[in-house]
């Protein structure tokens, strides 16, 4: 009974089923939730600076790929290759966002996750004209942003875009991310405060200097998103 369990969890009819049911799911969430943006023109702000890199925190991520509300945004979202990953690229994919598989990590199983494969095609979508969207968190260490997004910045020559967004009813998971699972029938916000620039001469005391500043920025972001539904945020508590 185990195996056949197995075995059906990691077919790719199921996984595809999931995926798709995910899909329409948060495509309901989306329509279903009264959003407003902060600051109001955050498009404006952003749109010049396309091709852009845009980072948000793991297990706040499911309603990302909303933020390309126009036709002619290009976009790309680093997805792992674990097999919990195959449900995240169909649902990304059925709502319009081109896939890259592999890892962020750049510690010791960076080489062995496809991070260095992961890594250059992501350069190669940010030259092509393609914005790139992945998660900052460390692996397993959440609310702690990686220097594999800074590397990104710095060989891309490209802006990190930080922002958050939050609804103001959903389920929060007791993981090690507080994965926040958005309702339907609410109200949402999008924050996005600043961008970040990475020079391509950038030493390791600028590296860490920039990590923390992402990390700080989006930690801003998060709490400044619930505060303005008036939810406490996944590090409240």
């Amino acid at each position: 009974m185990k195996k056949l369990l197995r075995n059906t969890l990691r077919s790719s009819w199921f996984q595809r089923a999931v995926g798709v049911l995910a899909a329409e799911y948060l495509r309901l969430v989306w329509r279903t939730n009264r959003f407003t943006f902060d600051p109001p023109d955050v498009y404006q702000l952003v749109e010049p600076q396309m091709p852009a890199i845009f980072a948000f925190w793991h297990g706040q991520h499911f309603l990302t790929p909303f933020i390309k509300n126009k036709d002619w945004y290009r976009a790309k979202v680093l997805i792992s290759r674990h097999r919990d990953g195959e449900f995240n690229a169909v649902a990304a994919e059925r709502l319009g966002i081109g896939t890259i598989r592999g890892s962020g990590d750049h510690g010791g199983a960076f080489h062995r996750k496809g991070g260095v494969g992961a890594f250059r095609e992501m350069v190669y979508t940010l030259q092509d004209g393609c914005n790139v969207a992945l998660t900052a968190d460390v692996p397993k260490r959440s609310r702690v942003a990686g220097l594999g997004i800074i590397m990104l910045a710095r060989e891309s020559g490209r802006p990190i875009m930080p922002f958050a967004m939050a609804t103001s009813r959903f389920i929060r998971l007791r993981n090690w991310d507080r994965t926040t699972i958005n309702l339907p029938f609410g109200r949402g916000v999008l924050v996005g405060i600043k961008e970040i620039r990475v020079p391509a001469d950038a030493d390791a005391a600028k590296m860490e200097e920039l990590r923390q500043e992402l990390e700080d920025t989006l930690n801003q972001a998060t709490s400044r998103a619930y505060a303005q539904l008036v939810r406490k945020g996944p590090a409240d508590g």
